[in-house]
């Protein structure tokens, strides 16, 4: 195992370039071997965020054995799952295995948690070849190991909560979150929320209503995702603007929203989203 200070923020763990964190950095240490404030994890499955899964579905065709070979190449030469193209990651489900007498996770032997930081900062080591993964979802099962810092975050599962629920909404629970303290400290705001038929969409919908939205407006892509949102009851009304015209999402929302939450990586889609109401 590397040497050197920053254990709390995992600053031992880089290998390359030196100074600077985890996610910065292009390759970082898996050495099973648990310093005293580090836990080590059993990995059972991988999420990929869906930007990441993406972008590596559309540059292999589609091709679901490139596509579990440039996840196991770009997790062999980073020490950690951090797509060079899009740079992001995803999360994992696992089983505590190792816990250091120092962290101040809570976490024990046995326990089944989901991590709730990225994994373009965590430690990971694949030892199954990805062979239980048939490439054509996000949802990853595999074998392997991960590390966990004292600064990361993690939960544990509730023992009746079937893994791949788990992944999915966990995966995504930041959006909702916040979208349910920004409403709420609003008086009955509009809110639109861009990529809405997505897992962190419907979630921030629903966190926007229940936070005491006047009105919820999703805005998809898609005639398919307009269709299942609209069925779904989540928004009070579905369009389809480009995310990217600054005009197109009030003109879209009949005016400007109070509060507009971005669940797509789609570049430029920002402006649009910060026009005043």
């Amino acid at each position: 195992m590397t040497d050197g200070t920053g254990t709390a923020a995992g600053l031992h763990r880089v290998l390359e370039p030196a100074g600077v964190l985890p996610q910065a950095a292009h390759r970082l240490d898996t050495d099973p071997r648990v310093r005293p404030d580090e836990v080590r994890i059993a990995v059972e499955r991988l999420n990929l965020d869906a930007a990441s899964y993406r972008q590596l579905h559309t540059a292999h065709g589609g091709d679901p054995d490139a596509i579990r070979a440039e996840v196991l190449r770009i997790i062999g030469e980073r020490g950690k799952m951090h797509n060079p193209v899009t740079g992001s990651g995803g999360m994992l489900v696992g089983v505590v295995e190792g816990a250091g007498p120092e962290s101040p996770l809570g976490l024990k032997p046995g326990d089944r948690v989901a991590t709730l930081v990225s994994l373009t900062l965590t430690p990971l080591a694949i030892s199954d070849g990805l062979a239980g993964w048939d490439g054509l979802s996000e949802q990853v099962p595999a074998r392997g190991h991960a590390i966990l810092f004292a600064r990361s975050i993690a939960a544990v599962l509730p023992a009746d909560m079937p893994v791949p629920l788990a992944l999915a909404v966990m995966d995504v629970c930041g959006a909702p979150a916040l979208t349910a303290r920004v409403v709420a400290a609003k008086d009955a705001p509009t809110v639109a929320v861009l990529g809405a038929a997505g897992k962190s969409g419907c979630l921030s919908l629903a966190a926007a209503r229940r936070a005491g939205a006047s009105r919820v407006v999703g805005l998809v892509p898609t005639a398919q995702e307009a269709e299942r949102l609209a069925a779904s009851g989540l928004a009070d009304a579905v369009a389809r603007p480009d995310a990217r015209d600054p005009a197109a999402v009030p003109a879209a929302t009949g005016a400007p929203p109070h509060v507009t939450v971005g669940c797509v990586a789609a570049a430029g889609r920002e402006h649009g989203a910060t026009l005043p109401p």
